[in-house]
This record gives structure tokens, C-alpha cells and sequence, in this order.
């Protein structure tokens, strides 16, 4: 009788990168078509981020920020995104190496950066919308949807004048890594809201903006981390009750994307929060600081009311 051994299946090998990409942006779509035909693709991993399940974006990717441009995931984990991420994809494939090794020179890369940034300012012209309308969504969420533009337009300017304003190194840092993600958020927004459909206040959600981020970087770090830390715990309510609005409304095609991709968002603002109140530390606020804090609060509330409607 013959004794058979049964081998250990061959490992599977881990995929060279990871590519997340926007499927809803036709112009995207196409380069990355192109792309996968290449020799040496096949050892890559392909991700459509308007797509595709959260679980498939892995650690330290949110929906937002895939959506807002090509990230790259390297063999260690490392995540690089824009210029950077395609130099690596382009090193990857054998016919495309050149490219790769011209874009990671130092005096291209101010360049290639340039180039994409131009890119992203017209890619919404092109990107696909996720639904025909937003008047084709229950009223009631577009209302909610006027209001989260109105205050990511609010937010955007917040970390814009702190990082114009403080004189922090490490608020700067900060509130360059948030604007950052807020600006992500306003874009996705902006692909499911119709400029007719938006808040006719925006000039002064932006003007209010500004001076929310504006005067407590001229008072210092804490006055920062407290006014962050109010705005985004007013946010973190914010997004938890619209999402779960949307949960009881009827059944509606285009409804379980935008509730996956406004709870991405959510996800964002909480870190946000979490990493101002570290920032904030523990020690009791001053009083000014408690009133101005719950002038924040306020006039946040007040402003989603108002952008509801107008």
C-alpha cells in the first residue's frame, strides 16, 4: 500500500503594491486600465475605492482620502499618495521604471507635484456622480447633506488660518494634516451636492470660519486644541445623528453609499477630536477659554440649522 504525503499548500505571495483608485472618475479609470495591461501588473493589488467594501481599503485609509487622490500601498505598509504614489506604481511595472526613476528625482518632484495638484483642481469636471441628482435623494437628506458642505467649507478655512496664523510647529502640523482630510470631505460632498443645491451662505460659513481657526491661533496651542476639540465633538453628534436618520428612511438605491461614505468622514472628524483633546491635555480651561469654547459649540449648532435650509 502506498503512503502518500500531502504537501503544505505554496504560500500566497503578498501583492508588490496596493493601488487604491477612484473608480467614479472616468479619467482615472482609464489610466489605471492602461496600467493593469502592463507586464508586472499582475503581481499588484488593484482597488476601486468608490467600490469597493471599507475593509478592502486596510489600515490607515479612510474612503474620503482614497477617493480624493491615488494612494499607494507599499510592501511594508507605507502609504504614499499623489506624485509619490505614482513614481512608485510606475517603478513597479518594467516598461513604465524610467518614469518611475525621473519622477523621483529632486528636481521633478516640485514638478510632478504641480502637475497633479492642476489635475485634482479639474478632475471634477470629469468624476462620475454617485447618484443622477442629489434631488433625486429624500429631501430631508439633502437638506443634511447642505448642511455637512456648508460646515466642511467652515472647517477647511479653520485649518487654514491656524496654519497661516499659529506660531506653533505643531498646530501648524496639525491643522495642515486636518485641513488636508476636511478638504477631502468637501470634495466628496460637493460630487453628490449640485452647486444649486448649496447653502447660499457659504461666503460667511467661510468668513466664520476663518475667524474660528484665526483667533485662538493668535492665543496658543491649548486655545487650538480646545476650539478643534469643541468643533469636532459638535461634528462627531453631527454625523452620528444624520447617519442615523438615514438608516430609518426607506429603502433607497444610492442611500448605503453615501451612508459608507459619510461615516468615513465621521471617522476622520473623531480623530481629529481625540488628537486636539490630547493636544488640550487634561488640566481644567481657564474660563475665557470654557466661553469661548461654548460660543463654538453654539454658533456651530446654529449654523447647521441655518444651512439646512439656506
Amino acid at each position: 500500500m502506498a503512503l502518500h504525503r500531502t504537501l503544505p499548500n505554496p504560500p500566497v505571495a503578498a501583492p508588490q503594491l496596493t493601488v487604491y483608485f477612484d473608480g467614479a472618475c472616468p479619467v482615472c479609470r482609464r489610466e489605471v486600465a492602461v496600467y493593469r495591461r502592463q507586464p508586472g501588473a499582475d503581481a499588484c493589488a488593484w482597488v476601486d475605492a468608490a467600490a469597493c467594501d471599507d475593509a478592502a481599503l486596510g489600515p490607515g485609509l479612510a474612503r474620503p482620502q482614497a477617493l480624493a487622490k491615488l494612494h499607494v500601498r507599499l510592501p511594508d505598509g507605507r502609504l504614499v499618495a499623489g506624485a509619490p504614489g505614482f513614481a512608485a506604481l510606475w517603478s513597479a511595472l518594467p516598461r513604465w521604471r524610467w518614469l518611475g526613476r525621473l519622477a523621483g528625482w529632486a528636481a521633478v518632484r516640485p514638478l510632478a507635484a504641480l502637475a497633479y495638484a492642476v489635475f485634482l483642481r479639474l478632475r471634477p469636471l470629469w468624476r462620475a456622480q454617485p447618484s443622477p441628482a442629489a434631488s433625486d435623494l429624500p429631501a430631508q437628506v439633502v437638506s443634511d447633506l447642505r448642511s455637512d458642505h456648508a460646515g466642511e467649507a467652515g472647517a477647511v478655512q479653520i485649518y487654514r488660518a491656524i496654519a497661516a496664523l499659529s506660531r506653533d510647529a505643531g498646530c501648524r502640523a496639525m491643522a495642515l494634516r486636518h485641513g488636508e482630510a476636511e478638504a477631502a470631505h468637501l470634495r466628496l460632498i460637493e460630487g453628490w451636492l449640485p452647486p444649486v443645491q448649496r447653502s447660499r451662505l457659504l461666503p460667511a460659513w467661510r468668513v466664520a470660519g476663518w475667524l474660528t481657526g484665526a483667533l485662538p491661533a493668535l492665543c496658543g496651542p491649548r486655545a487650538v486644541a480646545a476650539t478643534i476639540a469643541a468643533v469636532e465633538q459638535f461634528v462627531d453628534h453631527h454625523y452620528a445623528e444624520q447617519l442615523a436618520r438615514m438608516a430609518a428612511l426607506p429603502a433607497h438605491p444610492q442611500l448605503p453609499l453615501l451612508r459608507r461614505e459619510l461615516a468615513g468622514c465621521h471617522a476622520d472628524e473623531l480623530a481629529h477630536r481625540d488628537e486636539a483633546l490630547a493636544l488640550q491635555g487634561s488640566a481644567p480651561l481657564p474660563a475665557w477659554l470654557r466661553g469661548w469654547t461654548w460660543l463654538v459649540g453654539t454658533g456651530s449648532a446654529a449654523a447647521v440649522a441655518l444651512a439646512r435650509r439656506w
